[in-house]
């Protein structure tokens, strides 16, 4: 048997076991609670740290996004006159799924969770709303990967939102008759968040007090929704993990996505978008979620372009319009500034990519003088000789006088650690710290390296590898069916503890000092010459950021103006 059917075979026992786990953890205890639109009735559940609190999944909050309002932005949901059983989870948002090639889910999905500890407490408690991340092409919002076992060790409210991922989220159509400007994703965002606003005082919680937060394209959409009048007043403080609107894969190139996807699919009509329209909408889910695998091209996965369908500035102005212009431009006017923020990364982002250079070598091999790997908002219109500087000075900077291949792949993933995730994160807190009078804006650095608790990294390029991978911060802040059960002695658990408590004491206060780093202090940023982060490790420490040398290199290639 191979190594790979062996993982496979673990992980899968690791899911029943997690799954009849979060069954014995059940009560028979319902509650019923009242919204807006109708009532729903949910089940006490216990956690695993022995705490217990209310859960209510699967409430509706857009009509079902299928037939006509496939591709559109979300509508409304009509009241309901029935009690609706919100027991139990829904299929999670049509993807590929995440062992084998075949699709699951449904596009039926726009549905969220709540979950709270007391659901008529004494003082409204904080929300804290969370956007899962996944590449905009997978994901979800279930306790399969975001359990709140640790957040209910404290008094708050968490709702966990489904949105629509890949082409039938974010399918994007130049034709305003057609009514498909793309973002659809982002505006089920919206709309759960205008649910939240609505909604949730019945179940304890204060809408005048909400967090947002999500990691990776999560973590982007939580930056984006910033950036859009459409969510003032929806939030009042936000949390972005691993993620910004700057970063390359936030915001897709426009490649004629949706007429190459209907090909792919056996369209041979014109390249008319009603016609293309009217084709996807025909098709069956299943087949629009295989044929989006394929449509990248060899010389677009050679300049690093990660999918075809994720957010778009959209061609056109709608009622719904969300992205207008450039996200750079709109960070430089954001209602946002006028609310705190945390931005986070973890140590080596780039292990992230590790399967896929080491299931493709030629990602390595065609990197050459490092013209592929530039920033794509640099522009087509570069003059070619200032590129090709640019390029070896990356090279310089990240292989020396050696070519990149696979005995230094490492050194690729350091370079992808920056270009995708560290540089457009800094870039994000320069643009706060730049506006007079901004909020508040933090950093923390995820450092923790541990054999049992990295679940991503593990699950990504197996036990041996070491780092603090892309995704591993989940580990310590959900319980999920990749988790490794930490004993209350260990140095894990203690991390798990500081990580949820810089969060809800943020997300009560607007302040991330808490007792779990009471011997600190946790400053907000002001200098953008000499920037500090809470770096999370074996030890919790404020330290000056240790991208910073190389961060320098990427902001040789933006004008002060751009950077």
């Amino acid at each position: 048997m191979t190594a790979r059917f062996m993982d496979i075979v673990k992980l899968t026992f690791k899911v029943l076991s997690f799954k009849y786990e979060q069954r014995k953890l059940t009560t028979a205890i319902y509650s019923v609670v009242k919204t807006k639109l109708g009532t729903v009735r949910g089940v006490k559940r216990n956690t695993i740290w022995g705490d217990s609190y209310y859960s209510f999944e699967k409430i509706p909050f857009a009509k079902p996004p299928v037939g006509e309002l496939r591709f559109k932005a979300p509508e409304p949901i009509e009241p309901w006159d029935r009690e609706l059983d919100c027991t139990s989870p829904a299929d999670k948002p049509l993807q590929t799924h995440m062992l084998f090639r075949k699709f699951a889910g449904s596009e039926d999905c726009l549905y969220l969770n709540v979950y709270a500890k007391d659901l008529q407490p004494q003082k409204l408690r904080p929300v804290m709303v969370w956007i899962y991340g996944g590449g905009f092409q997978v994901g979800e919002a279930s306790r399969d990967m975001h359990s709140p076992d640790f957040f209910m060790s404290k008094d708050v409210v968490v709702v966990t939102v489904a949105y629509r991922l890949g082409a039938l989220g974010f399918l994007s159509l130049d034709d305003s008759e057609v009514n498909v400007p793309g973002n659809a994703g982002l505006k089920d965002q919206l709309m759960g968040l205008r649910w939240v606003q609505q909604n949730i005082e019945a179940f304890g919680g204060d809408p005048q007090n909400v967090t947002l937060f999500g990691e990776s394209a999560g973590g982007a959409s939580t930056h984006l929704l910033t950036l859009s009048p459409k969510t003032e007043g929806l939030m009042h403080k936000a949390i972005v993990m691993s993620g910004s609107a700057l970063c390359p894969w936030a915001v897709a190139p426009r490649n004629d996505w949706a007429y190459r996807l209907a090909e792919k699919m056996g369209y041979t009509g014109s390249n008319k978008d009603k016609h293309i329209y009217e084709f996807l909408k025909q098709a069956k889910g299943g087949d629009i979620v295989k044929a989006s695998a394929t449509v990248l091209n060899k010389d677009e996965k050679h300049h690093r372009v990660l999918f075809a369908f994720g957010p778009v500035i959209e061609p056109y102005v709608t009622d719904h319009t969300l992205i207008d212009r450039p996200p750079y431009e709109l960070m430089q006017q954001t209602w946002t500034r006028k609310i705190p923020v945390i931005f986070g990364g973890t140590s080596f982002e780039g292990l992230l990519f590790y399967p896929e250079v080491t299931r493709r070598p030629a990602t390595l091999n065609e990197v050459g003088n490092c013209l592929n790997v530039l920033p794509r908002d640099l522009g087509s219109n570069l003059d070619s000789k200032l590129r090709e500087n640019y390029g070896l000075q990356l090279k310089r900077a990240y292989f020396g006088d050696e070519d990149c291949n696979q005995a230094n792949m490492m050194k690729f993933l350091d370079l992808e650690s920056y270009r995708e995730f560290w540089h457009p994160i800094y870039r994000s807190i320069l643009s706060r710290l730049r506006i007079e009078g901004a909020a508040p804006t933090y950093l923390y650095r995820f450092d923790f390296d541990s054999k049992l608790c990295n679940s991503i990294r593990i699950v990504l390029c197996g036990h041996e590898m070491r780092g603090a991978c892309h995704g591993d911060d989940l580990c310590y802040v959900w319980h999920s069916m990749l988790s490794h059960q930490s004993a209350p002695d260990s140095p894990e658990y203690q991390v798990i503890k500081a990580m949820v408590d810089i969060f809800t004491n943020f997300a009560a206060h607007s302040d991330p000092n808490c007792e779990s780093i009471k011997s600190l202090k946790f400053a907000p940023m002001e200098s953008e010459d000499n920037l500090h982060c809470l770096n999370i490790s074996d030890k919790i420490e404020i330290k000056r950021l240790p991208e910073l040398e190389k961060l320098s290199v990427w902001n040789g290639f933006y004008s002060k103006g751009k950077l």
